[in-house]
């Protein structure tokens, strides 16, 4: 006699094959590995080098109208297979395309670093008067190799001090929304659109609102984001080689009085956790769009994971 459960699975199973083979048919599933659930995100970089920095993002929609739209991900990095995926540059065109010999000579001539510049959005300049950012530049995390470009991300919707400030030395603190003509982007501008209370008029070339940090002192609210040393940071910055160690670290200590640094996983739980320090719908998120920022999938892979391994299962 056959089992019944273990046919009907068989059954099951058998289905849910069809069913992925018929939407990949249909060209819906290109991004069969699910590359944009992290590379959606705008302004998600590797840290500045000599050279600058690299760009991660690829925008969906202008993806999707470009000539390798319809083409999964891997199907050109053929390297790729873990979080990160630090390193892995190169790209095979003949895996299955571009077999004709003119072809070939045609992407040996080609410069591939520069084929999805039309899909990536970063900034490339935020003037917004920071003691940070003399000294840490624009993209500064670097040391966690899982979560750097994560993190650079938030450059674009958030102060430093919003994650950084000291909470143990400032107990009342309140976020709200800070916005300035400050900032220079590649692609579409960015930040502004995430700001709910704010109308049309602001989404100008070079508006960027962002999350920050104030403290409420004799029953007024003032800005926790640190303008005030930029001077001093600059002057620091031009005579560091002049400095003992003793010398810097008195310096550095100085720049550092307010600011805090946690683990990665602590720093994405603070945010993105049931116990946020940030009232999502306060700051004018629709409720579904607080949820979605609370349970945002890719917190799991920061927080659980030193190296994540792609399933390969029904590719």
């Amino acid at each position: 006699m056959i089992p019944i459960i273990p046919y009907r699975l068989v059954v099951c199973v058998s289905m849910l094959m069809l069913i992925l083979a018929s939407v990949r048919d249909n060209g819906f599933a290109m991004d069969e590995s699910g590359c944009f659930t992290c590379h959606q995100y705008p302004g998600l970089t590797r840290p500045e080098t000599p050279e600058g920095f690299k760009v991660f993002h690829i925008d969906e929609e202008r993806y999707l109208q470009s000539p390798h739209g319809k083409t999964d991900c891997r199907k050109c990095h053929t390297t790729v297979n873990k979080v990160p995926h630090v390193g892995e540059t190169s790209v095979n065109c003949t895996n299955g395309c571009h077999l004709a010999e003119k072809d070939k000579k045609l992407i040996a001539d080609f410069d591939l670093k520069t084929l999805h510049d039309n899909e990536q959005f970063y900034i490339t300049r935020l003037a917004d008067g920071s003691a940070c950012q003399v000294c840490h530049r624009l993209y500064p995390h670097q040391s966690n190799e899982l979560a750097r470009a994560f993190i650079n991300m938030h450059i674009g919707f958030m102060t430093c001090e919003t994650c950084h400030i000291n909470r143990e030395e400032y107990t009342k603190i309140d976020y709200e929304w800070t916005g300035s003509e400050t900032a220079d982007f590649a692609g579409k501008p960015f930040g502004a659109r995430f700001n709910p209370k704010l109308g049309d008029d602001a989404e100008t070339a070079h508006f960027i609102s962002r999350i920050s940090v104030f403290s409420e002192e004799n029953g007024e609210k003032r800005s926790l984001h640190n303008t005030w040393d930029a001077e001093k940071a600059e002057a620091y910055l031009a005579k560091a080689n002049q400095w003992t160690s003793a010398e810097k670290k008195e310096r550095l200590a100085y720049f550092h009085k307010d600011i805090h640094k946690n683990a990665v996983s602590v720093t994405c739980n603070e945010c993105h956790s049931a116990d946020s320090i940030l009232d999502f719908e306060a700051l004018g998120f629709s409720p579904r769009k607080a949820h979605d920022l609370i349970d945002i999938n890719i917190k799991g892979l920061v927080t659980k994971y030193e190296i994540f391994y792609f399933p390969d299962m029904f590719r």
